[in-house]
Protein backbone atom coordinates (compact mmCIF):
# COMPACT_ATOMS: atom_id res chain seq x y z
CA UNK A 1 0.00 0.00 0.00
CA UNK A 2 1.03 3.48 -0.53
CA UNK A 3 1.93 7.04 1.30
CA UNK A 4 1.47 9.70 -1.17
CA UNK A 5 2.12 13.42 -0.83
CA UNK A 6 0.71 16.57 -2.58
CA UNK A 7 0.31 20.36 -2.44
CA UNK A 8 -2.82 22.23 -2.76
CA UNK A 9 -2.13 26.19 -2.92
CA UNK A 10 1.43 26.18 -0.82
CA UNK A 11 4.48 24.60 -2.02
CA UNK A 12 5.90 22.49 1.18
CA UNK A 13 8.13 19.96 0.69
CA UNK A 14 8.20 17.62 3.85
CA UNK A 15 11.52 15.96 4.09
CA UNK A 16 12.39 12.09 4.07
CA UNK A 17 9.22 11.28 2.80
CA UNK A 18 10.01 7.31 2.17
CA UNK A 19 11.11 6.80 5.70
CA UNK A 20 8.26 8.78 6.85
CA UNK A 21 6.46 6.20 5.10
CA UNK A 22 7.98 3.59 6.29
CA UNK A 23 7.28 5.10 10.41
CA UNK A 24 3.40 5.68 9.02
CA UNK A 25 3.56 1.69 8.67
CA UNK A 26 5.43 1.00 11.75
CA UNK A 27 2.74 3.16 13.90
CA UNK A 28 -0.40 1.52 12.03
CA UNK A 29 0.66 -1.72 12.70
CA UNK A 30 1.41 -0.79 16.47
CA UNK A 31 -2.09 0.16 17.00
CA UNK A 32 -3.09 -3.13 15.45
CA UNK A 33 -3.36 -2.24 11.82
CA UNK A 34 -2.20 -2.29 8.41
CA UNK A 35 -1.86 0.99 6.44
CA UNK A 36 -3.68 1.16 3.09
CA UNK A 37 -3.40 4.20 0.91
CA UNK A 38 -2.97 7.39 2.85
CA UNK A 39 -2.46 10.75 1.11
CA UNK A 40 -1.28 13.85 2.48
CA UNK A 41 -2.47 17.41 0.84
CA UNK A 42 -0.61 20.28 2.79
CA UNK A 43 -2.08 22.94 2.13
CA UNK A 44 -2.53 26.65 2.80
CA UNK A 45 -4.11 27.77 6.02
CA UNK A 46 -7.09 29.56 3.68
CA UNK A 47 -7.87 26.22 1.55
CA UNK A 48 -8.29 24.49 5.27
CA UNK A 49 -10.67 26.89 6.40
CA UNK A 50 -12.26 26.78 3.24
CA UNK A 51 -13.01 22.97 3.94
CA UNK A 52 -13.40 23.19 7.34
CA UNK A 53 -16.42 25.45 6.81
CA UNK A 54 -17.34 23.72 3.82
CA UNK A 55 -17.53 19.74 5.73
CA UNK A 56 -17.07 20.06 9.34
CA UNK A 57 -19.37 23.62 9.48
CA UNK A 58 -16.51 24.82 11.79
CA UNK A 59 -15.33 28.46 11.04
CA UNK A 60 -12.06 28.26 12.35
CA UNK A 61 -8.50 27.44 11.65
CA UNK A 62 -6.97 24.15 12.14
CA UNK A 63 -3.49 22.55 11.49
CA UNK A 64 -5.50 18.97 10.02
CA UNK A 65 -8.69 17.49 8.53
CA UNK A 66 -8.80 13.89 8.13
CA UNK A 67 -10.96 11.80 6.08
CA UNK A 68 -10.96 8.60 7.07
CA UNK A 69 -11.79 6.10 4.53
CA UNK A 70 -10.61 2.91 6.64
CA UNK A 71 -11.85 -0.74 7.21
CA UNK A 72 -10.74 -1.18 10.65
CA UNK A 73 -13.30 -3.68 11.51
CA UNK A 74 -13.28 -6.05 8.27
CA UNK A 75 -9.54 -6.15 6.62
CA UNK A 76 -7.87 -3.77 9.36
CA UNK A 77 -6.48 -1.34 7.05
CA UNK A 78 -6.75 2.03 7.40
CA UNK A 79 -6.49 4.77 4.28
CA UNK A 80 -7.68 8.28 4.08
CA UNK A 81 -6.96 11.75 2.95
CA UNK A 82 -5.19 13.83 5.45
CA UNK A 83 -5.01 17.73 4.73
CA UNK A 84 -2.33 19.65 6.69
CA UNK A 85 -2.28 23.08 6.86
CA UNK A 86 1.36 24.54 6.46
CA UNK A 87 0.73 27.83 7.58
CA UNK A 88 -1.06 26.86 11.17
CA UNK A 89 1.85 24.48 11.65
CA UNK A 90 4.32 26.87 11.67
CA UNK A 91 2.78 29.04 13.87
CA UNK A 92 1.99 26.25 16.24
CA UNK A 93 6.01 25.16 16.49
CA UNK A 94 6.39 28.83 17.40
CA UNK A 95 3.93 28.76 20.09
CA UNK A 96 5.29 25.35 21.14
CA UNK A 97 8.40 25.99 21.07
CA UNK A 98 9.43 23.23 18.68
CA UNK A 99 10.74 23.38 15.08
CA UNK A 100 8.40 23.58 12.12
CA UNK A 101 9.73 19.44 11.41
CA UNK A 102 8.86 18.16 14.88
CA UNK A 103 5.19 19.86 14.69
CA UNK A 104 4.76 18.64 11.40
CA UNK A 105 5.78 15.25 12.27
CA UNK A 106 3.41 15.11 15.42
CA UNK A 107 0.63 16.49 13.07
CA UNK A 108 1.83 13.90 10.21
CA UNK A 109 1.39 11.00 13.24
CA UNK A 110 -1.67 12.69 14.16
CA UNK A 111 -3.53 12.09 11.31
CA UNK A 112 -2.73 8.54 11.02
CA UNK A 113 -3.93 8.00 14.46
CA UNK A 114 -7.38 9.24 13.59
CA UNK A 115 -7.24 6.81 10.81
CA UNK A 116 -6.69 4.03 13.36
CA UNK A 117 -9.65 5.16 15.24
CA UNK A 118 -7.81 7.16 17.73
CA UNK A 119 -10.50 10.80 18.44
CA UNK A 120 -9.53 13.61 20.17
CA UNK A 121 -12.70 15.39 21.15
CA UNK A 122 -12.94 15.15 24.87
CA UNK A 123 -10.29 16.26 27.15
CA UNK A 124 -9.46 12.32 28.02
CA UNK A 125 -9.42 11.17 24.34
CA UNK A 126 -7.39 14.33 24.00
CA UNK A 127 -4.82 13.48 26.05
CA UNK A 128 -4.53 10.38 25.05
CA UNK A 129 -3.90 11.47 21.44
CA UNK A 130 -1.25 13.47 22.47
CA UNK A 131 0.08 10.61 24.93
CA UNK A 132 0.35 8.57 21.73
CA UNK A 133 1.76 11.22 19.06
CA UNK A 134 4.62 11.41 22.02
CA UNK A 135 5.25 7.83 21.87
CA UNK A 136 5.64 7.12 18.11
CA UNK A 137 7.83 10.76 17.89
CA UNK A 138 10.34 8.60 20.24
CA UNK A 139 9.89 6.06 17.43
CA UNK A 140 11.29 8.33 14.54
CA UNK A 141 13.73 10.20 17.05
CA UNK A 142 15.55 6.58 17.94
CA UNK A 143 15.15 4.71 14.62
CA UNK A 144 16.30 7.10 12.37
Amino acid sequence: MAVRYYTDDCNYRLPDKRLTAQWLREVAAAEGYTLGEVNYIFCSAQRLLEMNRQFLGHDYFTDVITFDYSDRKGAGIVSGDVFIDVETVADNARQYGATRLQEMRRVVVHGVLHLCGQKDKTPRANAQMHRKEDKYLKFWQNER
